[in-house]
């Protein structure tokens, strides 16, 4: 039985030599206070947010933290490390407020694409560490869905603000170790 339960381990690559641990993390609340502008910063209960994780995360080894150039995100990986990388291609998917209603006008497709092409870069320049990469809501559940083998818009996942989903990488496999974890809020 032990033997069985190692080898599956294995297959989702815990414990695994050489395995990066990417945490997807939404950025913090930016909403809270009201303001309706393009790039918000965070809110007060973001901040609160933000604070907490970096709490969490400190409880064990970062080999980097990288962020969308987004101002909510940026200042929600701050927290984490001043020391931020921003990448431009871990942005929220492109989008029209039509009535009241998000329109995304980014395809999940380009958008998988995108986000695939940093995660990899990422997990490669950072061969087994673990590495804080904060992002958006849509843009995460379609990489989540993407490494789930899900078809696009089958992940039905809104992910709460500073929320953890975790990624393990190894050469090319991709295995979800957690999705949605807000432990550090409670």
């Amino acid at each position: 039985m032990l033997k069985a339960l190692r080898n599956l381990e294995a297959a989702f690559l815990v414990g695994v030599e050489g395995t990066t641990e990417i945490w997807l993390v939404r950025h913090a609340d930016a909403y809270q206070h009201g303001e309706d502008e393009p790039d918000p910063g965070l809110s007060p209960a973001g901040r609160e947010q933000a604070a907490r994780l970096a709490e969490r995360v400190k409880r064990g080894p970062v080999t980097a933290v990288h962020a969308s150039p987004a101002r909510r995100a940026v200042e929600t990986a701050q927290h984490i490390d001043k020391d931020t990388r921003v990448d431009p291609r871990l942005t929220e998917m492109t989008f029209e407020i039509v009535d009241g209603t998000f329109n995304f006008t980014e395809s999940p497709a380009d958008v998988i694409a995108r986000m695939s092409a940093a995660i990899d870069e990422i997990a490669a320049v950072h061969a087994g560490g673990r590495v804080i990469v904060v992002s958006h809501a849509g843009s995460i559940t379609n990489y989540l869905g993407h490494v789930m083998r899900l078809e696009p818009g089958q992940l039905r996942l809104l992910p709460h603000f500073t929320s953890v989903s975790v990624v393990r990488a190894l050469d090319d496999r991709r295995m979800v170790g957690a999705i949605n974890d807000t432990a550090h809020l409670e």
